[in-house]
């Protein structure tokens, strides 16, 4: 399937508005005494209650909508084959709608320049500038990709990072980076090779966001605050492209936001940035999911509307902020797609997918069928005591780094010491992470939380969270923070330790 994208005009107009009209209140002249100041307060109430009927009115109507007002791109009827038809979203009388079944949704950023589209012949307004300067378009490499997982049954987010250097085959044009699906053949495209390189996966809608649009949203929800892990710098001329991020915790508008995103000029290149992307997400999921949220949907859509193209409808938009409102952050799960880099040597630089990883994620975090071999893996999951009430690691050649948050190399030590000692035999130490932590992170890297949970109970102390954030190549990564300090102290005490003391 390789089909050229066909787009229509965004369709215009404002926010709905509620318009009171005027009425002459004509008296007679035994009603002339009526006192003129409760007169003016029953007017002023009268307009208020129509205005507040007229909003909300316009708020249902817009949520409750069935058809996306959102879809730029018209798709074939062969092309919306590939997206699932089954209905997604229940509500009843006036509260919001809720999702009725898990969805997955393969989201896009889109990131265009007048060059692009010159390559491809598009027609665009091109501004006389003097650069090659961003263009609100969907034709053009998706810069991005995750494919979201919303499951009201486990009550879980997943979010799977997809590489824009993985390799895949695309029918029509052979063995190409993902990147390139969007620019042969649009969002449909995109999602038969995606659900391909998943395992079949079914996805049910698609968002494609164009850069700008992620900028102006950012902006829209007051910013958000992240940790940059390092000072950034780089600047392209050629795009008037200019980066200059600080190392440390700060708040970034869109402009910064932007910049933390799109730089990708350091030892592991677009990885690292998958990365950084995975920590605006957390850091903005956990600044702007509230419930209050919510109810700002309909403004945020204007803002960024030019930007978007979805065949989600704001019905079920409005039911999946309703849902990840309410989830627990401890279940949004991020993950990356597992696969390595390919040979230095090669002319093209690939993220080589593995395949047997990509299987074992899927069945656990997207409900993939599981095969013969997965399900006895099911049945021995988690570490357990035996009949000395010893406890027996079930998994003691995961690959664990150990990260100091805290400047202690004592603690740092005696963490590499315990895993040692439980059975765990491919356990190093890594780079210090940049934060102080108060609590210890247990970071399932390759989205196995039954291990990190194992990791965990041999600690004794530790957040679990499931994301790449930590280092790669590693199954596990644990960031030591204060409570683990505490907890040598106690088994010192108990002398349950070898004996290495904290300061």
């Amino acid at each position: 399937m390789s089909v050229r994208k066909a787009y229509r005009s965004n369709p215009s107009g404002g926010e709905p508005t509620g318009q009171v009209s005027s009425v002459s209140y004509h008296s007679k002249s035994h009603k002339r005494k009526l006192n003129k100041g409760r007169a003016i307060l029953v007017g002023l109430g009268l307009a208020g209650v129509s205005m507040v009927s007229a909003a909300v009115g316009a708020f249902l109507a817009v949520a409750l909508s069935t058809a996306s007002p959102l879809q730029q791109a018209q798709l074939s009827n062969e092309e919306q084959k590939v997206f699932g038809k089954e209905e997604t979203v229940t509500a009843e009388n006036l509260n919001l709608p809720e999702l009725s079944r898990p969805v997955n949704i393969l989201v896009m950023g889109i990131k265009v320049i007048t060059s692009d589209l010159d390559d491809q012949g598009i027609k665009y307004d091109k501004k006389n500038v003097g650069y090659l300067h961003l263009v609100n378009s969907f034709d053009g490499l998706s810069d991005s990709m995750l494919l979201v997982r919303f499951d009201p049954k486990k009550e879980k987010v997943s979010v799977l990072s997809i590489p824009r250097d993985t390799r895949v085959y695309i029918d029509g044009h052979g063995v190409r980076k993902i990147n390139d699906a969007n620019k042969y053949g649009g969002p449909a495209l995109t999602a038969a090779v995606a659900s391909d390189l998943l395992g079949g996966i079914k996805i049910d809608r698609y968002v494609r966001v164009n850069v700008q649009g992620v900028e102006k949203l950012i902006d829209a929800l007051g910013g958000v605050t992240v940790d940059v892990p390092k000072d950034m710098k780089y600047t392209d001329f050629s795009q008037h492209l200019y980066i200059n991020l600080k190392k440390g915790v700060q708040h970034l508008d869109g402009d910064k936001a932007m910049q933390f995103l799109r730089f990708r000029y350091d030892e592991f290149g677009d990885i690292s940035r998958v990365q950084r992307q995975q920590m605006l997400m957390r850091a903005a999921v956990e600044q702007t999911l509230k419930p209050a949220t919510v109810i700002k949907i309909p403004k945020l859509l204007s803002v960024v509307q030019s930007h978007l193209d979805t065949n989600l409808s704001v019905r079920e938009l409005m039911a999946l902020s309703n849902f990840a409102s309410k989830i627990d952050r401890h279940n949004i799960k991020m993950m990356m797609l597992p696969g390595d880099f390919n040979s230095a040597n090669e002319p093209v630089s690939y993220w080589l997918p593995n395949d047997r990883s990509i299987h074992k994620l899927m069945t656990q975090h997207f409900n993939l069928p599981k095969n013969e071999e997965d399900n006895a893996l099911s049945n021995n999951r988690y570490a357990s005591l035996n009949n000395t009430n010893t406890l027996t690691i079930l998994n003691p050649r995961l690959r664990i780094y150990v990260q100091d948050s805290i400047g202690n190399q004592k603690a740092l030590q005696s963490a590499l010491d315990t895993l040692r000692e439980a059975g765990y035999t491919r356990v190093s130490a890594s780079k210090n992470w940049q934060e102080p932590l108060g609590q210890t992170r247990v970071i399932a890297q390759s989205g196995d939380d039954d291990a990190a949970k194992e990791v965990r109970s041999i600690l004794g102390v530790g957040d679990v969270v499931v994301e790449s954030t930590g280092v790669l190549g590693s199954d596990i990564t644990i960031q030591i923070g204060r409570d683990w300090e505490k907890q040598v102290r106690r088994l010192i005490e108990s002398k349950e330790s070898p004996g290495i003391s904290s300061n």
